[in-house]
């Protein structure tokens, strides 16, 4: 009768091993083929670009259809600007850089001629640049003298083993490797420019930096961001825009990011590290995720701002928790000869072409 009994006990313990062996073989099985799926899916979007202008109070500009104008014209132009390269098959960086360089260069934004300045009435000027297929990063910090700050940040990330070069060394190393400086600090500071900051003084949640993300016709993801930093900041203060996983980041895997807003709160929750992650590793929709970030682990009160991404399959997100932001996207689908393009300020979007 014990030995029966041991038979028994022994076929369900055996049995029992089995059922666990079976749980984990589809259990696996199912892991594996999620993650083939996520891997081997084709995206119906050819390229993707989305840019941001900053990110604020802005009360009122929607309804100002004179200056309203100008920002729509200018994210168009952005916009248009990176189409034209990726169309051709341009890769992500030169389309970022090329997007980047034109709001540098125009007084509307934080960046470059646009740039607020420091509580010294100088202009320190900050950028970073990803790439999400070998994760390789630049970006400097506090520079003074350099045109187009987002140019040396890829000279970082193409010409050395650093990620961050900052203040007077990243100038130096800018005019060593050629790239385009100014003479004077005060190049910055348009007479456009500081009759913007005078206006920004009476807004204290406006927060300035323009950026630009984009999914190439190769799949890869690159990530920029530019800025001229908070108005009347000091002591060297630093926000998040050239520190790579808090306002600028890019992963094939999961998604690019550019951040604009009250930079302190964004590094301390290493916001765009955060939501690639989410992605990548919780496969959380991109939208749903920049969502809980923005208006979960961030506020308007702690963390003013917003944010542009996209991911690997082209799905954006472009969400705020300030009265604005300035942003914009476009891409073109594949199998279609047009693309599909619109702008926005506030909640509601411009289409511009679909």
């Amino acid at each position: 009768m014990s030995y029966i009994c041991h038979k028994i006990v022994s076929k369900r313990k055996n049995m029992k091993k089995v059922l666990i062996g079976l749980a984990a073989v589809f259990a696996g099985a199912h892991l594996f083929s999620c993650t083939q799926a996520q891997k081997s899916e084709n995206p119906e979007r050819e390229y993707v670009i989305v840019v941001h202008g900053g990110a604020g109070a802005m009360k009122g500009l929607e309804n100002d259809a004179e200056k309203s104008a100008q920002y729509y014209a200018a994210l168009d132009s952005a916009l248009t600007i990176g189409d034209a390269i990726l169309a051709r098959g341009g890769e992500g960086p030169e389309a970022v850089i090329a997007v980047i360089n034109y709001f540098e260069g125009n007084p509307l934004f934080n960046a470059g001629v646009g740039a607020t300045c420091t509580i010294d009435g100088e202009f320190e000027l900050d950028a970073a640049i990803m790439e999400g297929h070998d994760l390789s990063a630049g970006s400097v910090a506090g520079v003074k003298y350099i045109k187009n700050p987002i140019n040396a940040a890829y000279a970082v990330k193409e010409k050395t083993e650093h990620v961050m070069l900052a203040g007077e060394g990243a100038d130096q190393f800018a005019r060593e490797h050629g790239l385009e400086m100014v003479e004077d600090n005060q190049y910055f500071a348009t007479p456009k420019t500081m009759e913007w900051i005078e206006k920004v003084k009476k807004e204290s949640k406006k927060n300035g930096t323009v950026g630009c993300v984009v999914l190439d016709k190769k799949g890869n993801l690159t990530a920029g961001t530019s800025t001229g930093g908070r108005f009347k900041k000091q002591w060297g203060r630093v926000g998040d825009a050239p520190v790579i996983g808090a306002g600028t980041y890019a992963d094939n895997e999961g998604c690019a990011v550019s951040c604009t807003g009250h930079g302190e709160y964004y590094i301390r929750h290493v916001v765009a590290y955060n939501l690639s992650t989410r992605v990548k590793k919780l496969g959380q929709p991109i939208a749903e995720a920049a969502d809980e970030i923005i208006f979960g682990e961030l506020n308007s009160e702690e963390g003013n701002g917003g944010l542009i991404a996209v991911d690997y399959k082209g799905n954006i997100a472009m969400p705020f928790n300030s009265g604005g932001m300035h942003r914009g996207y476009l891409y073109k689908e594949k199998g279609k000869d047009t693309v599909t393009k619109a702008v926005g300020i506030g909640k509601e979007m411009k289409v511009l072409s679909e």
